[in-house]
């Protein structure tokens, strides 16, 4: 079946695109007609994602704790695509340390890539979204923002939760320059991450508690980060849209 080419015209920006949700995100752009600029933090994952989405996509390492590589990609991706319509705020910082065990150290690294980021990278963003008095910002979260993580540790949690709060507020703000910002927030996503931080007894067990017993898929999220990034949202804003199986009903 043809994808709709809805996102013809449409530049986009995807955080965390060498594997699992940020790379299905990217894919399903790319399939819908959408220019994409991927962000991947080590070069050569770069180059690789790149190369296995299309010869078109920009790709841009780096590390999203250092301001110049935040300009970077919105500035790349200007002199590349000559503006930018959708940026996902997808990278993260996922580890399951416990709590006794978080050093001052990981916990800084988490609140810097997992929210700060996000936050940096919609303000460079922001001017050329003004402009064009068009936007769409889609910060990925997770169910653990909406309550806790089943698999990651508290830094995982608490900057999740923080960005929805950022979701929130950057909404109420940009809303009048044609800007709309919502979150979504994936449960038990099967992706590499997911597969190397449990078991498949561990997952078994943990489905076989959600209505729907299942791992939710890659395309299934992309679907629904599409949906929130497309015109057809235009009046959705502030929103934290759940894709979780049933494990969180709110």
């Amino acid at each position: 079946m043809t994808e709709p080419q809805d996102f013809t015209g449409r530049v986009a920006i995807v955080t965390g695109a060498a594997r699992g949700l940020g790379h299905a995100i990217a894919a399903r752009l790319l399939d819908r007609g959408a220019s994409v600029a991927i962000h991947v933090h080590d070069p050569a994952k770069a180059d690789a994602a790149a190369a296995s989405l299309g010869s078109e996509v920009l790709a841009i390492a780096g590390d999203l704790t250092d301001e110049e590589v935040i300009a970077a990609i919105v500035a790349r991706t200007l002199i590349r695509f000559g503006k930018i319509d959708i940026l996902i705020n997808n990278a993260a910082l996922a580890l399951p340390t416990r709590f006794e065990q978080i050093t001052p150290t990981e916990w800084r690294r988490a609140v810097e890539v997992n929210l700060t980021a996000p936050y940096l990278l919609t303000q460079a963003a922001l001017p050329g979204m003004k402009s064009q008095h068009y936007g769409r910002i889609v910060n990925v979260s997770s169910t653990a923002g909406r309550s806790v993580s089943t698999l990651g540790g508290a830094h995982y949690t608490a900057t999740k939760a923080g960005l929805l709060g950022l979701t929130r507020a950057a909404a109420k703000e940009l809303g009048k320059y044609g800007i709309t910002v919502n979150a979504v927030c994936p449960g038990m996503i099967n992706t590499e991450l997911t597969r190397e931080t449990a078991t498949p007894d561990q997952l078994q067990r943990i489905v076989d508690g959600f209505p729907i017993p299942r791992l939710g898929t890659r395309l299934e999220v992309a679907d629904l980060v599409c949906f929130a990034a497309s015109e057809r949202a235009g009046y959705i804003t502030g929103a934290s849209l759940d894709i979780n199986g049933g494990d969180l009903m709110m």
